[in-house]
């Protein structure tokens, strides 16, 4: 699993130059291969590459990237109120469109952060948007639906 989750994630990485800038995502990358380590040595061995094992990297994908979004989000506002450097806009709308979009609608209620600006949230919808169009037609496309 260690192997399944450090190729996609770091192919990702490769594909997308960009990624490379993010550090939220690189501390995403490292939470997501960390567990994938521990989940192998400590609970049980997984065949790479095996549907069940590619579910399990997607779990463990969604949930830290959420939970990096939401700190994205915290760190940001923070860094605002103290007149800091900030986390570009780019940067939170990637994690967003690779997952973090739970993590992110729960940062901006919870830190009030990025909510009241419209170029922001148009773009964070229609993102949105977007993600769930491409999410229905994977799954009709699986017979899912």
């Amino acid at each position: 699993m260690v192997l399944t989750s450090a190729v996609i994630l770091i192919g990702l990485l490769l594909l997308a130059a960009p990624l490379r800038k993010n550090n939220f995502y690189m501390l995403h990358l490292g939470l997501v291969v960390l567990a994938a380590y521990y989940i192998e040595n400590n609970l049980f061995t997984v065949t790479p590459f095996h549907p069940k094992t590619l579910l399990l990297v997607l779990v463990l994908h969604l949930v830290f990237i959420n939970f990096v979004t939401f700190v994205a989000y915290g760190v940001d506002k923070h860094a605002a109120r103290k007149g800091n450097w900030r986390v570009p806009e780019s940067n939170l709308h990637t994690l967003e469109f690779l997952g973090g979009w739970a993590g992110a609608l729960l940062g901006q209620k919870i830190f009030h952060h990025k909510s009241k600006k419209r170029s922001y949230q148009t773009f964070f919808w229609l993102m949105m948007i977007f993600e769930a169009g491409v999410i229905f037609v994977i799954l009709k496309f699986l017979k899912i639906i």
